[in-house]
């Protein structure tokens, strides 16, 4: 088939990149020139595992194409994909300007039947939106009411990828969910995601009203389990208990599941945070309110700050002249996405404090320099550099390579063998039997 993507920012490029994997041809279409001349040469502006190699295997077989031009985009496809970004406004609410002036351009460039597929995350109600804007663009081109109608279908698919495992999501996904009200547009969709489907991964037509909210709902599910078990974790911290245990028994129970019942320092990136946020808004306006949601936030807000009271705790407030070993900055392992990362949170705090800090993180250190400078904090190439004469390391990010350091040393580099472990990577009683003063979430101390 023949397919364009509008928009190569993560959403955009993995989808496709994946959909050339499968064997149609695809351009990539986007605004920003310098990222197309980089694209066009093979460079790949974010991190994602695998992705590089499947980006230059399609370009070299020729499915995959990257251009500027969005007449060329719509005058070629079948299928046309917004996977343009729908940031958080000042109210909180699915910026859709971007999805809206994508609409417009589909609207004023096709001359054959095209179908809109909106990728992007936006809340009940865009894709009617979507279709109003197109219909009126080709009515100002002088088609009749019926004539531009029978031109276009829109129709919503959402995407479930997750950071750092996106290939994966997108070829082996739990599900493919297609809001869609008209069959011509459904018979294009079974067609593209077939391959797929004969792998043995369901796909789940419904109305376009329900596949915008199954994207929210979704996410906004998974943000309240990990928010449930960092209460959880609180509560182990007072009552006696470890939350670890706790989850452990709970996930055996089928109906609940060992998925998102990690505790730690509260969930951030480009999904979660917005779209909790986006959904409490939308439903505002649909005069409902989301008492689960808010109080979902509130408690992600309070986590990611959980871990400086124990440090504050454990020196007596005394936090000045302290320099403290960071090991992860990304908001999860996998990715250099800074957005909403806990580390934003804790490093300014450590800094206010009086603290300095030496970070390490595989993948987003020039992220988070953009985002952090250099004031109260240096940058280390490796994760044991990161430690030289700290008076402790606190984990972040549950990087793997974190996990397997070797302990001897981590001791011996640290000023004073103390681990605050923001991710609950390393068993409690094998850390303190090894001698280490080990804090970490959800454990009574």
């Amino acid at each position: 088939m023949k397919i364009t993507i509008i928009g190569t920012g993560y959403v955009g490029l993995v989808s496709g990149t994946c959909f050339a994997e499968l064997g149609n041809e695809v351009i990539c279409v986007d605004i920003d020139e310098a990222k197309i001349a980089s694209l066009k040469k093979g460079e790949i502006p974010i991190y994602e595992p695998g992705l590089e190699e499947l980006v230059l295997r399609n370009q070299k077989e020729g499915r995959l194409h990257f251009t500027t031009d969005i007449k060329e985009g719509l005058d070629f496809a079948e299928l046309v994909f917004s996977a343009v970004g729908t940031p958080p406004d000042e109210d909180h609410k699915a910026d859709l300007s971007a999805v809206q002036a994508v609409a417009q351009s589909f609207g004023q460039n096709i001359s054959k039947y095209t179908v809109f597929v909106n990728k992007s995350t936006a809340p009940v109600g865009t894709s009617e939106k979507i279709s109003q804007i197109i219909q009126k663009e080709l009515e100002n081109r002088g088609k009749k009411t019926d004539e531009a109608r029978a031109m276009f279908d829109v129709v919503d698919n959402p995407e479930f990828l997750r950071e750092g495992a996106a290939i994966k999501d997108f070829l082996n996904p739990d599900r493919i969910v297609v809001g869609v009200n008209s069959q011509r547009a459904r018979e294009l969709m079974d067609h593209l995601y077939r391959p797929l489907v004969r792998n043995g991964h369901p796909l789940v037509f419904t109305d376009i009203n329900n596949s915008e909210i199954i994207k929210y709902a979704s996410n906004a599910f998974l943000a309240t389990k990990i928010s449930f078990i960092n209460e959880v974790a609180s509560f182990c911290e007072k009552a006696g208990g470890n939350v670890r245990e706790v989850a452990r028994g709970m996930g055996l129970d089928d109906r609940i599941g060992p998925r998102f019942l990690h505790a730690g320092i509260g969930y951030g990136g480009s999904c979660f945070p917005k779209d909790v946020k986006a959904f409490i808004q939308t439903g505002k306006e649909n005069d409902y309110e989301f008492q689960i949601l808010k109080a979902v936030e509130d408690v992600n807000e309070k986590q990611k700050s959980r871990l400086f009271e124990k440090i504050k705790n454990y020196y007596n407030g005394e936090l000045e002249g302290k320099t403290f070993a960071v090991w992860g900055l990304a908001f999860k392992p996998k990715t250099d996405d800074m957005r909403e990362a806990p580390s934003l949170t804790m490093i300014p705090l450590l800094r206010e404090a009086g603290a300095k800090v030496q970070a390490f993180d595989p993948v987003a250190m020039s992220n988070a320099q953009e985002i952090l400078g250099d004031e109260g904090l240096t940058y280390h190439k490796n994760a044991l550099g990161a430690l030289e004469n700290a008076d402790a390391v606190l984990i972040f990010t549950e990087w793997d390579e974190f996990r397997g350091v070797d302990l001897e040393e981590l001791k011996k580099r640290l000023k004073a063998p103390v681990i605050f472990d923001g991710r609950n990577i390393h068993p409690a009683q094998e850390m303190q039997e090894k001698g280490f003063t080990y804090i970490d979430i959800g454990r009574k101390i």
